[in-house]
């Protein structure tokens, strides 16, 4: 498949997404409830109750990871050009403090540009069990509609093939581990794109330093070690930084 593969027609991209409130008390108690109840599985601590400290504790890092408690402040996309037959890439972010905001304009893009899934790929890491399905489940929690290609609750595996995991592809069938994409940057011999802050991190930067543009960058470099990957993966060289583009969101 990969062979054929024209990355023109590839959506890559990545998003980031923290605590739905800056800390635990801000929840209320519905939710404060919701959320020990939670606790209890990210510790896996079944034998004993969890306590107002530990859900406390567990939330400013651990909350961010659940579409139910947290929500998106970034996606990042990346878009391959082709240009008398050499390859670019054209990097740009959907960063807000406003959730449906950012969601209405990402879905916009994808309606208006990638809205076959017969003839367009979405690409990430680990995007079929993280990024796609959290992007899907703040949609409908925000009201939001479903663009098509995302549409995809109870589908077939063969319907999906518009959904490319390089996760997945680095398997081969053998889904016991998960390998992070900083260490197939260092396997593949391309920048890591970790070298800013990382995941467990953003949460702070976001709520204590207020620095949206950071994590923007942060979420951009991470789609494009993502495009490289990919790459890596179809025999090809890794674009150089002539061939990289930032776009100003």
């Amino acid at each position: 498949m990969l062979n054929n593969l024209d990355l023109t027609k590839v959506l890559f991209l990545d998003i980031e997404t923290v605590s739905g409130h800056a800390t635990y008390g801000d929840l209320d108690k519905t939710f404060q409830s919701l959320w020990k109840l939670k606790t209890r599985q990210v510790l896996r601590q079944y034998d004993e109750p969890i306590t107002e400290e530990q859900a406390e504790a567990a939330y400013p890092e651990k909350a961010g990871i659940y579409a139910e408690f947290g929500k998106i402040i970034c996606i990042s996309v990346g878009v391959v050009t082709r240009t008398n037959g050499k390859l670019g890439v054209r990097l740009k972010s959907f960063a807000s403090d406003d959730e449906v905001e950012l969601l209405k304009d990402f879905s916009q893009m994808v309606s208006q540009y990638y809205n076959n899934p017969n003839q367009h790929y979405f690409c990430g890491h680990n995007l079929r069990e993280f990024d796609i399905p959290y992007i899907c489940r703040r949609l409908l929690i925000n009201q939001l509609p479903l663009p098509r290609p995302l549409d995809i609750s109870g589908k077939k595996p063969w319907e999906t093939k518009h959904l490319l995991d390089t996760l997945e592809l680095w398997k081969f069938g053998d889904y016991k581990n998960y390998t992070a994409l900083k260490l197939l940057a260092a396997c593949f011999g391309f920048p890591s794109p970790k070298d800013d802050i990382d995941g467990s991190e953003v949460g702070g930067v976001y709520w204590k330093e207020n620095d949206l543009d950071r994590i923007a960058r942060y979420c951009e470099k991470d789609t494009l070690a993502v495009v490289q990957l990919l790459l890596k993966y179809m025999l090809q060289p890794i674009l150089t930084e002539e061939q990289i583009v930032f776009v100003e969101h």
